[in-house]
């Protein structure tokens, strides 16, 4: 590993974990542990900052939850080839976390690439996952079928920016990395929700030596590497683990159009729809603690607007 692309020590209130032969640096929010472990997994252009809402709530339901930063992200280990970020790679990664854990399944709750690599692994390593709750990232199938209509096309023009090695780089880094606040205050329906420091937590995190390129290998790999057409031959059996799924609907690059048809392949799914942009478990964390409390503890879960609670800015 290059020493450049590896913090040496690590955040405060973060501690480094070795998995699949990498080191993540982990959020770590532990409850009584009876629950059993609470994966969370973040998306692009993010890090573990993004379940700081959500972590002390399943420490309070018992869990002990780590929230890690994934591989090239934040303080976590960059490998610097494109293949280092190919989706059974990143796979691997969380049979590796719930293994570091000690123990032998989780709770994985995930959000946009964080969504996308829980769904390969409830379906590729089912034996890992108790439950599965994911945010704003469509199942595999839907997002696949979609992606043949011309609207969901132009949604996703991004990612075909993402293929061309440099250019995002020098995009994203431009003037202080504005584009990085920008990712959040131009889409999020309640941009008072990002504070500060929490677009200078993703700021710093994506200016760490080697993370631009690693984040976007995510990219590469699925698309130009080949992830997306390996995993789309081996097919999409049923995800059997119990599934909330939580959809902020003014999510400006995956439309409401790619949840049709989840359940097919979901055999237990729950889906709510929240009135929030992508970045659903920031820009309405009461709604979502609601919805993930009473899913967790086999209640019916609410519609947003039976709750009693509104997102809304602080």
């Amino acid at each position: 590993m290059d020493e450049g692309c590896r913090a040496t020590q690590a955040p405060r209130g973060m501690r480094f974990v070795e998995a699949n032969g990498i080191r993540f640096a982990v959020r770590e929010a532990a409850g009584a542990g009876e629950r059993g472990l609470a994966l969370c997994l973040h998306g692009f252009p993010e890090s573990s900052h993004s379940w700081r809402h959500l972590l002390p709530v399943l420490a309070e339901l018992g869990f002990t939850a780590w929230a890690p930063d994934l591989r090239g992200y934040g303080a976590s280990d960059k490998p610097p080839r494109v293949r280092d970020y190919a989706i059974e790679v990143l796979i691997d990664d969380v049979a590796g976390l719930v293994a570091a854990a000690g123990a032998e399944r989780a709770t994985l709750i995930a959000h946009d690439w964080g969504g996308l690599v829980a769904w390969f692994v409830a379906m590729r390593r089912p034996e890992l996952v108790e439950r599965l709750v994911v945010m704003n990232l469509p199942h595999p199938a839907c997002l696949a079928r979609e992606l043949r209509h011309g609207h969901q096309l132009l949604g996703s023009w991004y990612v075909a920016a993402f293929q061309v090695p440099g250019l995002a780089e020098r995009l994203l880094s431009e003037d202080g990395y504005r584009r990085i606040d920008n990712a959040f205050l131009s889409t999020a329906v309640y941009p008072d929700r990002f504070g500060p420091d929490d677009l200078a937590a993703y700021r710093e995190a994506a200016a760490q030596p080697g993370a631009l390129t690693a984040m976007l290998s995510y990219y590469r790999a699925f698309v130009l590497g080949g992830g997306g057409r390996r995993q789309a031959k081996l097919g999409y059996p049923r995800v059997e683990a119990p599934t909330l799924m939580i959809w902020g609907e003014h999510d400006t690059a995956l439309g409401r159009a790619t949840t049709i048809g989840t359940a097919e392949h979901v055999r237990d799914l729950t889906l709510r729809y929240v009135n929030a942009s992508h970045w659903v478990q920031q820009d309405a964390p009461e709604v979502v603690e609601a919805m993930v409390r009473a899913w967790l503890a086999g209640e019916r879960v609410p519609e947003e607007w039976e709750l009693g609670v509104t997102a809304k800015p602080r």
